[in-house]
């Protein structure tokens, strides 16, 4: 299998997650990286994050709202032009009509060359929301490019040219990210409500933050050897969209 490395930094990009948080997980180096190469880069989240915390006695609005605010402060770090909150409720999440025809529209309104999301395919995925939200972010790039779905929507049908799916099943493209994967870093810990849950960040903070912030770099360095990279996001690449 051939190894792709370094895309020509996309004129528009759309990064599609199930949660808030993911795409930062799954791509955030390589939107920081585009982003100050001058890239319009938009995040699409599926969910409302309502499932996100342990305390069974959360004010659950509260959570959403919370979840939404700091999704945005992590998008500006990372030099996002905007976010789409689709709100979806966590954990229902569903590749059916609605999902499909939302992210059509974003998919159609943004008009990306790049498109990123889950890899639905990934062997023995745990949360059902990232396999939903893989296969949306696919079922959409269909129906975008198409013009008799979703006539109603009265936009001009899209093709993006590229789709990229973070935690791949199997590795066929590699971003260079070296220097940026302290930019995803600082996106992530602007989710702070997932300090606890996510990230291990709870007892020793100071300590803990390292920790997480040390995986994040020993990931990134072997996704990089995969291509002779420093540092490295690695994703299944499909073009014939």
């Amino acid at each position: 299998m051939t190894l792709t490395i370094e895309l020509p930094v996309p004129r528009r990009v759309l990064a599609i997650g199930a949660h808030p948080d993911d795409i930062e997980f799954g791509c955030g180096a390589t939107l920081a990286k585009w982003s100050d190469a001058g890239a319009h880069v938009v995040l699409c989240v599926c969910s409302d994050g309502s499932k996100g915390t342990w305390d069974g006695d959360a004010d659950l609005s509260a959570l959403v709202a919370r979840r939404e605010q700091e999704q945005r402060d992590a998008a500006a770090v990372l030099g996002a032009i905007d976010v789409e909150m689709l709100r979806f409720v966590d954990g229902e999440l569903q590749d059916d009509l609605p999902a499909r025809r939302a992210v059509a529209d974003v998919i159609r309104r943004v008009r990306p060359d790049v498109v990123l999301a889950h890899d639905p395919w990934q062997s023995y995925r745990l949360h059902p929301d990232h396999h939903a939200a893989g296969m949306i972010a696919i079922s959409g790039v269909v129906a975008a490019r198409d013009p008799h779905f979703f006539p109603e929507q009265r936009l001009e049908p899209h093709r993006p040219s590229t789709l990229l799916l973070f935690e791949p099943e199997r590795v066929q493209h590699v971003e260079d990210v070296r220097g940026y994967v302290d930019r995803k870093i600082d996106a992530l810990l602007a989710h702070r409500s997932q300090w606890q849950s996510t990230m291990g960040i709870h007892d020793d903070p100071r300590r803990e933050r390292h920790a997480f912030a040390t995986g994040l770099h020993d990931e990134a360095r072997a996704h990089g050897l995969r291509a002779g990279f420093g540092a490295g996001e690695a994703f299944a690449r499909l073009d014939d969209l």
